[in-house]
C-alpha cells in the first residue's frame, strides 16, 4: 500500500461516511418499509451492510487497508510495529480523526436522503449483555481481519468482514457495532440504527477491550506470522 497519507485519509474518510450511511440509511429504509416488524428491520439492515461493507472494502482497500474502524487501525499498529508493517501512531490518530468525521458525515447524509430531521440519537444501548456483546463482536472483527492478513488470505477480507459483520448483527445482543468511529457517528440520527450519546462512551470502551483481546489472540494464534498491510 504506497498511497500518500493525504489520499489514504480521504479514503478512510468517503469510506466510512459511506459505511454509516449504508447501516443508518438501510436501517430507515426498514422502519418505513416493514413498521412494526423488528426483525424484518434487522435482517433488512443487516444484509444491506454485509453487501455494502464487502463492496466498499474491496473500493477502498487498495489505497487506505479499509479499515474504518480505529479499533482496527489500533490494531494494525500494535501488531506491525515492531516490523515496521503496520500504521504508525500518529497515522492512527489521523486516520481515526478521518475515520470519525466520516461516520457524522454519513448519518447526516442518510438523514437528508430520506428527509429526515437531523437529530440526536435518543435510542439507550448501554446494558450490560450490550457491553459484553460489543467485546464479543469487536475480539471476533480483529481476529477474523488479521488473522486472513497473517495467513496470506487477505484477498478474502472484503467477503469474510462483510459475512461476519451480517451474522452478528444476529447472535450479538448490540446488533454488532464494533466501530468506535461508526458508534458515534450513529448518535447523530435519532432513527433505527441510532444509539443515545450516553451509550458511546460505554460502547466504545467495550469495543476497546474487544479490540485488546482480538489482539492478544492473534499474537496466541499466529506468534511467528509477519502482519502485512491490507
Amino acid at each position: 500500500m504506497n498511497s500518500s497519507l493525504p489520499r489514504r485519509l480521504l479514503a478512510e474518510l468517503l469510506g466510512t461516511a459511506l459505511l454509516v450511511a449504508v447501516v443508518v440509511g438501510s436501517g430507515i429504509a426498514a422502519q418505513q418499509l416493514s413498521p412494526g416488524e423488528t426483525g424484518l428491520q434487522l435482517l433488512e439492515n443487516s444484509l444491506a451492510t454485509v453487501f455494502g461493507l464487502a463492496a466498499l472494502i474491496l473500493m477502498f482497500g487498495p489505497v487506505s487497508g479499509a479499515h474504518f474502524n480505529p479499533a482496527v487501525s489500533l490494531a494494525d499498529w500494535f501488531l506491525g510495529r515492531r516490523a515496521g508493517t503496520g500504521l504508525s501512531l500518529p497515522e492512527v490518530g489521523a486516520y481515526s480523526v478521518a475515520q470519525i468525521l466520516g461516520a457524522i458525515g454519513g448519518a447526516a447524509l442518510a438523514n437528508v436522503m430520506f428527509d429526515v430531521d437531523q437529530a440526536i440519537s435518543t435510542k439507550e444501548r448501554a446494558t450490560g449483555g450490550h457491553l459484553v456483546a460489543e467485546i464479543v463482536a469487536t475480539a471476533g472483527l480483529v481476529t477474523l481481519i488479521f488473522a486472513l492478513v497473517r495467513s496470506d488470505r487477505g484477498a478474502l477480507v472484503a467477503p469474510a468482514v462483510g459475512g461476519y459483520i451480517g451474522a452478528a448483527y444476529w447472535f450479538t445482543s448490540s446488533t454488532s457495532f464494533a466501530n468506535p468511529a461508526v458508534t458515534i457517528g450513529r448518535v447523530f440520527s435519532d432513527t433505527f440504527a441510532g444509539i443515545a450519546p450516553g451509550s458511546v462512551a460505554p460502547f466504545v470502551l467495550a469495543q476497546l477491550v474487544g479490540a485488546a483481546l482480538g489482539v492478544l489472540l492473534i499474537l496466541a494464534l499466529y506468534p511467528a506470522a509477519e502482519v502485512r498491510r491490507r
